[in-house]
Protein backbone atom coordinates (compact mmCIF):
# COMPACT_ATOMS: atom_id res chain seq x y z
CA UNK A 1 0.00 0.00 0.00
CA UNK A 2 1.25 3.47 -0.89
CA UNK A 3 0.47 6.31 1.52
CA UNK A 4 -0.17 9.58 -0.33
CA UNK A 5 0.44 12.48 2.06
CA UNK A 6 -1.52 15.69 2.41
CA UNK A 7 0.52 17.43 -0.31
CA UNK A 8 -1.09 15.20 -2.95
CA UNK A 9 -4.46 16.69 -2.12
CA UNK A 10 -3.24 20.20 -2.71
CA UNK A 11 -1.38 19.80 -5.94
CA UNK A 12 1.44 17.30 -5.36
CA UNK A 13 2.01 14.43 -7.73
CA UNK A 14 0.11 11.17 -7.57
CA UNK A 15 0.38 8.23 -9.93
CA UNK A 16 -2.09 8.88 -12.72
CA UNK A 17 -4.33 6.39 -14.43
CA UNK A 18 -4.56 6.96 -18.19
CA UNK A 19 -8.35 6.75 -18.43
CA UNK A 20 -9.12 9.43 -15.83
CA UNK A 21 -6.35 11.99 -16.14
CA UNK A 22 -7.63 15.53 -15.71
CA UNK A 23 -10.99 14.61 -14.21
CA UNK A 24 -11.95 16.10 -10.85
CA UNK A 25 -13.66 14.68 -7.78
CA UNK A 26 -15.39 16.07 -4.70
CA UNK A 27 -15.63 13.77 -1.67
CA UNK A 28 -17.64 14.59 1.45
CA UNK A 29 -17.63 12.40 4.54
CA UNK A 30 -20.32 11.90 7.17
CA UNK A 31 -19.99 10.03 10.45
CA UNK A 32 -17.24 8.33 12.40
CA UNK A 33 -13.46 8.21 12.18
CA UNK A 34 -13.67 4.92 10.31
CA UNK A 35 -15.62 6.71 7.59
CA UNK A 36 -12.99 9.44 7.55
CA UNK A 37 -10.27 6.83 7.04
CA UNK A 38 -12.36 5.02 4.42
CA UNK A 39 -12.57 8.31 2.53
CA UNK A 40 -8.78 8.54 2.64
CA UNK A 41 -8.65 5.14 0.94
CA UNK A 42 -11.24 6.12 -1.68
CA UNK A 43 -9.42 9.38 -2.41
CA UNK A 44 -6.16 7.47 -2.75
CA UNK A 45 -7.68 5.23 -5.42
CA UNK A 46 -9.03 8.25 -7.30
CA UNK A 47 -5.72 10.12 -7.13
CA UNK A 48 -3.91 7.04 -8.42
CA UNK A 49 -6.22 7.06 -11.46
CA UNK A 50 -5.36 10.68 -12.24
CA UNK A 51 -8.39 12.38 -10.72
CA UNK A 52 -7.74 15.76 -9.13
CA UNK A 53 -9.54 16.84 -5.93
CA UNK A 54 -11.68 19.96 -5.80
CA UNK A 55 -13.36 21.69 -2.86
CA UNK A 56 -16.21 22.87 -5.11
CA UNK A 57 -18.81 20.14 -5.84
CA UNK A 58 -20.18 22.19 -8.74
CA UNK A 59 -16.83 21.84 -10.52
CA UNK A 60 -16.43 18.11 -9.92
CA UNK A 61 -16.79 15.47 -12.63
CA UNK A 62 -17.43 12.93 -9.87
CA UNK A 63 -19.25 13.80 -6.63
CA UNK A 64 -19.00 11.22 -3.85
CA UNK A 65 -20.77 11.10 -0.49
CA UNK A 66 -19.35 8.68 2.07
CA UNK A 67 -22.35 8.16 4.30
CA UNK A 68 -23.32 7.31 7.87
CA UNK A 69 -26.56 5.61 8.89
CA UNK A 70 -26.03 5.37 12.64
CA UNK A 71 -28.71 8.03 13.17
CA UNK A 72 -31.70 8.93 11.06
CA UNK A 73 -30.74 12.59 10.59
CA UNK A 74 -27.38 11.62 9.12
CA UNK A 75 -29.06 9.54 6.43
CA UNK A 76 -31.64 12.25 5.73
CA UNK A 77 -28.86 14.80 5.29
CA UNK A 78 -27.29 12.66 2.56
CA UNK A 79 -30.48 12.54 0.51
CA UNK A 80 -30.92 16.28 0.97
CA UNK A 81 -27.47 16.77 -0.55
CA UNK A 82 -28.20 14.37 -3.39
CA UNK A 83 -31.18 16.50 -4.41
CA UNK A 84 -28.77 19.15 -5.69
CA UNK A 85 -27.51 16.92 -8.49
CA UNK A 86 -30.61 15.96 -10.47
CA UNK A 87 -29.07 17.36 -13.67
CA UNK A 88 -25.67 15.73 -13.17
CA UNK A 89 -26.06 13.01 -15.85
CA UNK A 90 -27.00 15.48 -18.60
CA UNK A 91 -24.01 17.59 -17.56
CA UNK A 92 -21.67 14.64 -18.05
CA UNK A 93 -21.08 14.32 -14.31
CA UNK A 94 -21.48 11.32 -12.01
CA UNK A 95 -22.74 11.04 -8.43
CA UNK A 96 -21.77 8.24 -6.02
CA UNK A 97 -23.14 7.13 -2.66
CA UNK A 98 -20.64 5.21 -0.54
CA UNK A 99 -20.56 3.71 2.93
CA UNK A 100 -23.26 2.69 5.37
CA UNK A 101 -26.31 4.26 3.71
CA UNK A 102 -25.22 2.64 0.44
CA UNK A 103 -25.10 -0.77 2.11
CA UNK A 104 -28.33 -0.17 4.02
CA UNK A 105 -30.42 1.09 1.10
CA UNK A 106 -28.70 -0.71 -1.75
CA UNK A 107 -30.24 -0.31 -5.19
CA UNK A 108 -33.25 1.47 -3.66
CA UNK A 109 -31.05 4.58 -3.84
CA UNK A 110 -31.41 4.49 -7.63
CA UNK A 111 -35.20 4.58 -7.22
CA UNK A 112 -35.09 7.45 -4.77
CA UNK A 113 -32.37 9.40 -6.61
CA UNK A 114 -32.23 8.12 -10.21
CA UNK A 115 -29.40 10.48 -11.11
CA UNK A 116 -27.00 8.56 -8.83
CA UNK A 117 -24.60 6.41 -10.87
CA UNK A 118 -22.60 4.47 -8.26
CA UNK A 119 -23.67 2.81 -4.99
CA UNK A 120 -20.85 1.13 -3.06
CA UNK A 121 -20.61 -0.22 0.50
CA UNK A 122 -17.41 -0.12 2.53
CA UNK A 123 -16.78 -3.85 2.11
CA UNK A 124 -16.41 -3.31 -1.65
CA UNK A 125 -13.80 -0.56 -1.66
CA UNK A 126 -11.18 -3.04 -2.88
CA UNK A 127 -13.27 -3.30 -6.03
CA UNK A 128 -13.31 0.45 -6.65
CA UNK A 129 -10.94 0.36 -9.66
CA UNK A 130 -13.23 -2.14 -11.39
CA UNK A 131 -16.36 -0.17 -10.47
CA UNK A 132 -14.80 3.06 -11.72
CA UNK A 133 -13.87 1.35 -15.00
CA UNK A 134 -17.54 0.55 -15.52
CA UNK A 135 -18.62 4.04 -14.52
CA UNK A 136 -16.14 5.70 -16.86
CA UNK A 137 -17.23 3.40 -19.69
CA UNK A 138 -20.66 5.00 -19.46
CA UNK A 139 -22.58 2.44 -17.38
CA UNK A 140 -25.43 4.32 -15.70
CA UNK A 141 -25.95 2.16 -12.62
CA UNK A 142 -22.93 0.57 -10.97
CA UNK A 143 -23.14 -1.24 -7.63
CA UNK A 144 -20.62 -2.64 -5.18
CA UNK A 145 -22.62 -4.23 -2.37
CA UNK A 146 -22.42 -7.22 -0.08
CA UNK A 147 -20.80 -8.09 3.25
CA UNK A 148 -19.44 -11.61 2.62
CA UNK A 149 -15.89 -10.31 2.14
CA UNK A 150 -12.88 -11.45 4.16
CA UNK A 151 -10.35 -8.86 2.99
CA UNK A 152 -11.64 -5.30 3.30
CA UNK A 153 -8.67 -3.46 4.71
CA UNK A 154 -6.07 -3.08 2.00
CA UNK A 155 -6.23 -0.67 -0.92
CA UNK A 156 -3.35 0.00 -3.28
CA UNK A 157 -3.12 3.69 -2.37
CA UNK A 158 -4.28 5.65 0.68
CA UNK A 159 -4.32 9.42 0.79
CA UNK A 160 -3.55 10.84 4.26
CA UNK A 161 -5.45 14.01 5.11
CA UNK A 162 -3.44 14.79 8.24
CA UNK A 163 0.32 15.31 8.02
CA UNK A 164 1.20 14.15 11.56
CA UNK A 165 -1.58 11.79 12.68
CA UNK A 166 -2.70 8.67 10.78
CA UNK A 167 -5.58 6.21 11.10
CA UNK A 168 -5.04 2.46 10.83
CA UNK A 169 -8.03 0.10 10.61
CA UNK A 170 -7.41 -3.14 12.53
CA UNK A 171 -10.91 -4.63 12.70
CA UNK A 172 -14.07 -4.20 10.63
CA UNK A 173 -17.70 -4.95 11.43
CA UNK A 174 -19.36 -6.00 14.66
CA UNK A 175 -20.79 -9.21 16.15
CA UNK A 176 -22.46 -7.66 19.19
CA UNK A 177 -25.94 -7.20 17.65
CA UNK A 178 -27.12 -4.38 19.93
CA UNK A 179 -30.84 -3.87 19.40
CA UNK A 180 -30.43 -0.22 18.34
CA UNK A 181 -27.46 -0.53 15.99
CA UNK A 182 -27.23 -0.85 12.20
CA UNK A 183 -23.49 -1.60 12.07
CA UNK A 184 -23.82 -5.41 11.70
CA UNK A 185 -26.08 -4.91 8.68
CA UNK A 186 -23.98 -2.14 7.08
CA UNK A 187 -20.44 -3.20 8.01
CA UNK A 188 -20.90 -6.94 8.44
CA UNK A 189 -19.38 -9.33 11.00
CA UNK A 190 -16.12 -8.74 12.84
CA UNK A 191 -13.04 -9.37 10.71
CA UNK A 192 -9.67 -8.76 12.30
CA UNK A 193 -6.63 -7.74 10.30
CA UNK A 194 -3.47 -9.76 10.96
CA UNK A 195 -0.82 -8.15 13.15
CA UNK A 196 1.89 -8.41 10.47
CA UNK A 197 0.25 -6.06 7.93
CA UNK A 198 -0.90 -3.73 10.74
CA UNK A 199 2.60 -3.31 12.15
CA UNK A 200 4.09 -3.02 8.66
CA UNK A 201 1.69 -0.14 7.97
CA UNK A 202 2.68 1.54 11.23
CA UNK A 203 6.35 1.22 10.26
CA UNK A 204 5.65 2.79 6.82
CA UNK A 205 3.80 5.65 8.46
CA UNK A 206 6.68 6.27 10.86
CA UNK A 207 9.15 6.24 7.98
CA UNK A 208 6.96 8.81 6.19
CA UNK A 209 7.15 11.14 9.20
CA UNK A 210 3.92 10.38 11.05
CA UNK A 211 4.40 10.39 14.81
CA UNK A 212 0.90 9.45 15.99
CA UNK A 213 -1.24 6.52 14.84
CA UNK A 214 -4.78 5.67 15.88
CA UNK A 215 -6.11 2.13 15.61
CA UNK A 216 -9.72 2.00 14.48
CA UNK A 217 -12.54 -0.50 14.78
CA UNK A 218 -16.23 -0.51 15.58
CA UNK A 219 -15.16 -2.62 18.57
CA UNK A 220 -11.41 -2.16 18.47
CA UNK A 221 -10.66 -4.14 21.63
CA UNK A 222 -12.44 -7.16 20.12
CA UNK A 223 -9.46 -7.51 17.75
CA UNK A 224 -7.98 -10.98 17.63
CA UNK A 225 -4.86 -11.76 15.62
CA UNK A 226 -6.01 -14.19 12.89
CA UNK A 227 -2.49 -15.49 12.22
CA UNK A 228 0.89 -15.92 13.80
CA UNK A 229 2.14 -14.70 16.23
CA UNK A 230 -1.42 -14.59 17.69
CA UNK A 231 -1.05 -11.34 19.57
CA UNK A 232 -3.61 -10.03 22.03
CA UNK A 233 -4.91 -6.50 21.49
CA UNK A 234 -2.77 -5.13 24.31
CA UNK A 235 0.29 -6.80 22.78
CA UNK A 236 -0.48 -5.22 19.41
CA UNK A 237 -0.61 -1.81 21.10
CA UNK A 238 2.78 -2.36 22.71
CA UNK A 239 4.30 -3.61 19.45
CA UNK A 240 3.06 -0.52 17.60
CA UNK A 241 4.37 1.72 20.39
CA UNK A 242 7.82 0.14 20.00
CA UNK A 243 8.04 1.25 16.34
CA UNK A 244 10.91 3.75 15.92
CA UNK A 245 9.57 7.23 15.24
CA UNK A 246 6.12 6.65 16.76
CA UNK A 247 5.46 8.87 19.79
CA UNK A 248 1.75 8.25 20.33
CA UNK A 249 -0.62 5.32 19.78
CA UNK A 250 -4.38 5.76 20.24
CA UNK A 251 -7.32 3.41 19.73
CA UNK A 252 -11.10 3.69 19.41
CA UNK A 253 -13.83 2.51 19.93
CA UNK A 254 -13.63 -0.03 22.79
CA UNK A 255 -16.50 -2.26 23.89
CA UNK A 256 -16.93 -2.76 27.66
CA UNK A 257 -17.48 -6.50 27.24
CA UNK A 258 -14.02 -7.02 25.70
CA UNK A 259 -12.07 -4.45 27.70
CA UNK A 260 -9.60 -6.13 30.06
CA UNK A 261 -7.04 -5.15 32.71
CA UNK A 262 -4.17 -6.04 30.35
CA UNK A 263 -5.04 -2.93 28.29
CA UNK A 264 -4.76 -0.70 31.37
CA UNK A 265 -1.48 -2.38 32.34
CA UNK A 266 -0.11 -1.71 28.85
CA UNK A 267 -1.03 1.98 29.09
CA UNK A 268 0.53 2.14 32.56
CA UNK A 269 3.77 0.54 31.38
CA UNK A 270 4.21 2.37 28.08
CA UNK A 271 4.10 6.19 27.87
CA UNK A 272 3.72 6.01 24.06
CA UNK A 273 0.23 4.56 24.54
CA UNK A 274 -2.10 7.53 24.96
CA UNK A 275 -3.83 7.95 28.30
CA UNK A 276 -7.33 8.08 26.83
CA UNK A 277 -10.03 5.40 26.61
CA UNK A 278 -13.36 5.79 24.84
CA UNK A 279 -15.70 3.26 26.44
CA UNK A 280 -19.36 3.64 25.36
CA UNK A 281 -21.84 2.81 28.11
CA UNK A 282 -25.07 3.86 26.27
CA UNK A 283 -27.16 3.75 29.48
CA UNK A 284 -26.68 3.75 33.24
CA UNK A 285 -29.60 1.37 33.80
CA UNK A 286 -29.08 -2.39 33.81
CA UNK A 287 -32.67 -2.87 32.68
CA UNK A 288 -32.10 -0.69 29.61
CA UNK A 289 -28.70 -2.28 28.95
CA UNK A 290 -30.42 -5.68 28.85
CA UNK A 291 -32.97 -4.36 26.33
CA UNK A 292 -30.10 -2.89 24.30
CA UNK A 293 -28.38 -6.30 24.41
CA UNK A 294 -25.12 -4.77 25.62
CA UNK A 295 -24.14 -7.91 27.59
CA UNK A 296 -22.91 -6.14 30.73
CA UNK A 297 -24.63 -4.64 33.76
CA UNK A 298 -24.31 -1.19 35.32
CA UNK A 299 -22.29 -2.74 38.14
CA UNK A 300 -19.91 -4.54 35.78
CA UNK A 301 -19.34 -1.34 33.83
CA UNK A 302 -18.59 0.59 37.02
CA UNK A 303 -16.10 -2.12 38.02
CA UNK A 304 -14.30 -1.53 34.70
CA UNK A 305 -14.28 2.22 35.38
CA UNK A 306 -12.80 1.58 38.83
CA UNK A 307 -10.08 -0.56 37.23
CA UNK A 308 -9.24 2.25 34.78
CA UNK A 309 -9.22 4.87 37.56
CA UNK A 310 -6.79 2.73 39.58
CA UNK A 311 -4.15 3.22 36.89
CA UNK A 312 -0.92 4.98 37.81
CA UNK A 313 -1.41 7.32 34.85
CA UNK A 314 -4.31 9.83 34.77
CA UNK A 315 -6.32 8.12 32.02
CA UNK A 316 -8.95 10.31 30.39
CA UNK A 317 -12.30 8.60 29.92
CA UNK A 318 -15.02 9.39 27.39
CA UNK A 319 -18.23 7.61 26.45
CA UNK A 320 -21.36 7.45 24.29
CA UNK A 321 -24.86 7.70 25.79
CA UNK A 322 -28.28 7.22 24.19
CA UNK A 323 -31.24 8.92 25.87
CA UNK A 324 -34.86 8.04 25.24
CA UNK A 325 -34.31 4.41 24.28
CA UNK A 326 -37.67 2.61 23.93
CA UNK A 327 -39.08 1.89 27.38
CA UNK A 328 -36.58 4.12 29.23
CA UNK A 329 -38.34 5.30 32.39
CA UNK A 330 -37.60 8.33 34.54
CA UNK A 331 -35.90 5.96 36.96
CA UNK A 332 -33.73 4.55 34.18
CA UNK A 333 -32.77 8.05 33.08
CA UNK A 334 -31.97 9.02 36.69
CA UNK A 335 -29.55 6.07 36.84
CA UNK A 336 -27.81 7.36 33.73
CA UNK A 337 -27.52 10.83 35.27
CA UNK A 338 -26.11 9.25 38.43
CA UNK A 339 -23.59 7.32 36.33
CA UNK A 340 -22.18 10.60 34.99
CA UNK A 341 -21.19 11.57 38.53
CA UNK A 342 -19.88 8.14 39.45
CA UNK A 343 -17.76 7.74 36.30
CA UNK A 344 -16.54 11.35 36.09
CA UNK A 345 -16.26 11.35 32.31
CA UNK A 346 -13.94 13.79 30.60
CA UNK A 347 -16.27 13.91 27.60
CA UNK A 348 -19.61 12.47 26.51
CA UNK A 349 -21.13 12.02 23.07
CA UNK A 350 -24.85 12.02 23.87
CA UNK A 351 -27.64 11.37 21.40
CA UNK A 352 -31.38 10.92 21.31
CA UNK A 353 -32.41 7.40 20.34
CA UNK A 354 -32.97 7.21 16.60
CA UNK A 355 -35.00 4.29 15.17
CA UNK A 356 -32.93 2.54 12.53
CA UNK A 357 -33.91 0.00 9.87
CA UNK A 358 -33.08 -3.67 10.37
CA UNK A 359 -32.86 -3.31 14.15
CA UNK A 360 -35.14 -5.00 16.73
CA UNK A 361 -35.85 -1.76 18.64
CA UNK A 362 -37.40 -0.21 15.54
CA UNK A 363 -40.63 -2.19 16.03
CA UNK A 364 -40.96 -1.88 19.79
CA UNK A 365 -44.17 -0.17 20.88
CA UNK A 366 -42.85 1.81 23.87
CA UNK A 367 -41.15 4.62 21.94
CA UNK A 368 -40.35 7.80 23.90
CA UNK A 369 -41.92 11.06 22.59
CA UNK A 370 -39.45 13.32 20.80
CA UNK A 371 -40.04 16.22 23.19
CA UNK A 372 -39.23 14.01 26.17
CA UNK A 373 -36.06 12.73 24.51
CA UNK A 374 -35.00 16.34 23.91
CA UNK A 375 -35.67 17.27 27.54
CA UNK A 376 -33.59 14.39 28.86
CA UNK A 377 -30.76 15.11 26.44
CA UNK A 378 -30.63 18.77 27.54
CA UNK A 379 -30.46 17.77 31.21
CA UNK A 380 -27.69 15.27 30.56
CA UNK A 381 -25.61 17.70 28.48
CA UNK A 382 -25.96 20.41 31.13
CA UNK A 383 -24.78 18.10 33.92
CA UNK A 384 -21.90 16.72 31.89
CA UNK A 385 -20.78 20.26 31.06
CA UNK A 386 -20.51 20.97 34.79
CA UNK A 387 -18.47 17.79 35.29
CA UNK A 388 -16.07 18.74 32.49
CA UNK A 389 -15.57 22.21 33.95
CA UNK A 390 -14.72 20.60 37.28
CA UNK A 391 -12.37 17.99 35.82
CA UNK A 392 -10.60 20.36 33.45
CA UNK A 393 -10.26 22.92 36.25
CA UNK A 394 -8.05 20.48 38.15
CA UNK A 395 -5.47 20.76 35.37
CA UNK A 396 -4.92 24.51 35.87
CA UNK A 397 -1.33 25.02 36.93
CA UNK A 398 -0.14 21.72 35.49
CA UNK A 399 2.14 21.07 32.54
CA UNK A 400 1.02 18.99 29.55
CA UNK A 401 2.56 17.82 26.29
CA UNK A 402 0.66 18.89 23.17
CA UNK A 403 0.98 17.63 19.61
CA UNK A 404 0.48 20.90 17.72
CA UNK A 405 -1.83 20.49 14.73
CA UNK A 406 -3.25 23.95 14.04
CA UNK A 407 -3.02 27.71 14.33
CA UNK A 408 -5.77 30.22 15.15
CA UNK A 409 -4.44 33.44 13.67
CA UNK A 410 -7.21 35.70 14.99
CA UNK A 411 -6.50 34.64 18.58
CA UNK A 412 -2.75 34.33 18.09
CA UNK A 413 -2.86 30.78 19.46
CA UNK A 414 -1.59 27.38 18.51
CA UNK A 415 -3.84 24.39 19.10
CA UNK A 416 -3.32 20.69 19.63
CA UNK A 417 -4.19 17.70 21.79
CA UNK A 418 -2.73 16.10 24.88
CA UNK A 419 -2.10 12.39 25.29
CA UNK A 420 -5.45 12.37 27.12
CA UNK A 421 -7.11 13.81 23.98
CA UNK A 422 -7.87 17.20 25.53
CA UNK A 423 -7.82 20.22 23.23
CA UNK A 424 -5.28 22.87 24.28
CA UNK A 425 -5.04 26.41 22.88
CA UNK A 426 -1.83 28.19 23.78
CA UNK A 427 0.44 31.10 22.99
CA UNK A 428 4.08 30.82 21.99
CA UNK A 429 6.81 33.10 20.65
CA UNK A 430 7.94 30.31 18.32
CA UNK A 431 7.21 31.04 14.62
CA UNK A 432 6.29 27.50 13.57
CA UNK A 433 5.20 24.67 15.84
CA UNK A 434 3.08 22.56 13.47
CA UNK A 435 3.76 18.88 13.97
CA UNK A 436 5.92 19.47 17.02
CA UNK A 437 5.37 18.34 20.60
CA UNK A 438 5.20 21.38 22.88
CA UNK A 439 5.28 21.59 26.67
CA UNK A 440 2.46 23.86 27.80
CA UNK A 441 1.55 25.28 31.21
CA UNK A 442 -2.25 25.43 31.71
CA UNK A 443 -3.68 28.61 33.23
CA UNK A 444 -7.35 28.44 32.22
CA UNK A 445 -9.93 25.70 31.72
CA UNK A 446 -13.35 25.51 30.11
CA UNK A 447 -15.73 22.61 29.53
CA UNK A 448 -14.27 21.66 26.14
CA UNK A 449 -10.71 22.93 26.07
CA UNK A 450 -7.74 24.21 28.03
CA UNK A 451 -5.72 27.43 27.61
CA UNK A 452 -2.02 27.74 28.32
CA UNK A 453 1.36 29.11 27.38
CA UNK A 454 4.33 27.42 25.79
CA UNK A 455 7.11 26.70 28.28
CA UNK A 456 9.58 24.94 25.97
Amino acid sequence: MVDIPLESLTGGSAPAGPSSSGRTFYLETFGCQMNVHDSEKVAGVLLARGYRPTSDPDRADLVLYNTCSIREKAAQKVFAHLGKYKKAPEQGRAVAVLGCVAEQEGERIFDRAPWVSLVCGSASYRRLPELLDRLEAGQRRVTGLGLDVDETFETEVTRRDHPFRAYVTIIEGCDKRCTFCVVPSTRGPERSRASGPVLAEVARLAAAGYTEVQFLGQTVDSWRDPGPPGLRFSELLLAAAATPGIRRVRFTTSHPRDFGPDIVRAIDDCPVLCEHIHLPVQSGSTRVLERMRRNYTREEYLETIAMIRSSRRPISLTTDIIVGFPGETEEDFALTMDLLDRAGYDGVFAFKYSPRPNTPALEWPDQIPEAEKSRRLALLIDRQRQIQVERNGKLVGSGVEVLVDGRHEARGQWTGRTSGNRVVNFTSPMPDLLGQYAQVRIFQAGPNSLVGEHTR
